[in-house]
């Protein structure tokens, strides 16, 4: 079972829709704000996964990702022991 919330999950929807907005109008030639007027994505991400396209990227979603997890899980809270505070 995931432990993400509906609004992250909503956000990951919004951005791979942006992303194959942005994939499908950068081999057309064309800007990501004639679609979405002010309400388009940042410029820099707009850039970024332009860029990518035009390299020949093809997923929209998100590279795996090192390091220690954003998130903890119930289960692993269950496993401190609250009584000592020097951790």
């Amino acid at each position: 079972m995931s432990s993400e919330t509906l609004c992250e999950v909503s956000k990951k929807l919004l951005d791979l829709e942006q992303r194959s907005v942005i994939k499908f109008l950068s081999k057309e030639g064309k800007k990501p704000k004639a679609v979405y007027g002010e309400s388009a994505p940042a410029y820099c991400k707009v850039k970024l996964w332009s860029k990518q396209f035009k390299w020949g990227r093809d997923s929209t979603e998100d590279d795996p990702h090192t390091g220690r997890p954003v998130e903890v899980t119930s289960e692993e809270i269950g496993k401190f022991d609250f009584a000592d505070r020097r951790m």
